[in-house]
């Protein structure tokens, strides 16, 4: 099992394989590619918690194999994926590729998984045309049209007519406006401006003075997990929310990992999405718990159940193959798998290798003097809707 996940480094995690070597022939090896520095770094924090919780739950021997993961800081920059990725194919002969904070680190290493035939395990990336790009991806994260097409149609039954749109200018802010503006315009609604902020060290406030000045009913935002608090802190400093003006958009905006530090300005804010931490099941109550005990002052958030539901698919898959590592034996395992999540049910789509899951209409409510993604709405097992079309 590895070493103190949170904060291993490139070189431990070398030492570590160098320690491992006698007994390669015996290990599984997973090569975790996660930005545990920059922007991105709360994606990377959050799924390696969640990698290491759920091998502290279930051991770290599977189908009589020891398991090893090895976490290379990536920094959510595709050059660096790829780089890494290489060698963790190479030299240290990697059975699974896990992580991917960013869509472009996924689709970096996508080819390298194909011709490598390692299945590629996207933890967090959220764009449409990720599994179309190897067929040796699986996803356990969410795609975001799946969310958003449902915040659309919320959207135009609850009174919202006038939206301007502003998302991160990269391919999951694009697919996000793109799904939002196609199902919000044909149910008749305005889209008044399409905004897209560079995706590195943004300053929202310019856009929102025009987003402001548009006077819209609501402001429709995508921005990577992270970067909620920004936008939400710069929000209110340009007073759209004394204008009356709401913030809709899938659940990264109000990201449980940052919620707690929005302030109560954020209460009543509508979002949809795959996770919350208040997510009622047994289950769930009893991941937050085990994840806050084991990560003082973290609260889990969806990168995390990605991260969890990754290693159950990895597990169960070792499982069925009797500990084989052979890559289209491990896909063909993965298929269609089912099983309970602490977001709730969830299931690989054995055609296009994403994942089929519930999303949830929550309300940002304070429960026991802390703000809470609150659900209010569920509909059950959403495909990606593009995919769901073909």
């Amino acid at each position: 099992m590895f070493r103190n996940i949170m904060i291993t480094t490139v070189a431990a995690a070398a030492v570590s394989l160098a320690g491992a070597s006698a007994q390669a022939q015996s290990t599984v090896k997973i090569g975790a590619l996660l930005p545990m520095t920059g922007q991105q770094q709360s994606t990377g924090v959050q799924i390696a918690a969640a990698i290491r919780l759920f091998m502290a739950q279930n051991g770290d021997t599977v189908a009589g194999r020891k398991v090893d993961v090895v976490i290379k800081d990536d920094g959510a920059v595709p050059d660096n994926s790829k780089r890494l990725a290489q060698e963790l194919i190479v030299n240290d002969k990697v059975n699974f590729l896990v992580g991917f904070g960013v869509t472009p680190a996924a689709l970096a290493v996508a080819p390298l998984s194909t011709e490598a035939k390692i299945p590629q395990i996207v933890m967090a990336a959220g764009t449409s045309i990720i599994t179309e790009r190897s067929p040796y991806i699986v996803r356990t994260s969410f795609t975001l049209p799946q969310s958003t097409v449902i915040m659309a149609e919320w959207a135009l039954k609850n009174g919202i007519k006038k939206v301007v749109s502003m998302v991160s200018d990269y391919a999951p802010g694009i697919d996000s406006e793109g799904s939002f503006k196609d199902t919000f315009a044909k149910g008749g609604g305005q889209i008044l401006e399409s905004i897209r902020v560079p995706l590195a060290n943004p300053d929202f406030a310019p856009f929102l003075q025009r987003a402001r000045d548009a006077k819209p009913d609501a402001v429709f935002v995508f921005v990577p997990s992270g970067q909620g608090g920004t936008f939400v802190k710069q929000f209110i400093e340009r007073g759209l929310d004394k204008a009356g003006i709401k913030i809709i958009g899938p659940g990264d905006v109000t990201d449980d990992d940052l919620l707690n530090g929005m302030g109560d300005q954020v209460i009543g804010t509508v979002t949809a999405h795959m996770y919350s931490a208040a997510h009622p099941s047994a289950m769930n109550k009893a991941y937050v718990a085990a994840f806050k005990k084991a990560n003082p002052n973290l609260r889990p958030n969806f990168m995390s159940v990605g991260g969890y539901d990754g290693m159950h698919l990895i597990y169960e898959a070792l499982k069925k193959t009797g500990g084989k590592t052979d890559g289209d034996q491990l896909i063909a395992a993965m298929k269609g798998m089912a099983w309970e999540s602490p977001r709730g049910p969830i299931s690989i789509d054995p055609e296009t290798r994403d994942i089929i899951q519930n999303i949830y209409m929550r309300k940002v409510e304070k429960v026991d003097g802390e703000l809470y993604n609150v659900e209010f709405e569920t509909f059950p097992n959403v495909k990606d809707p593009g995919k769901a079309k073909k």
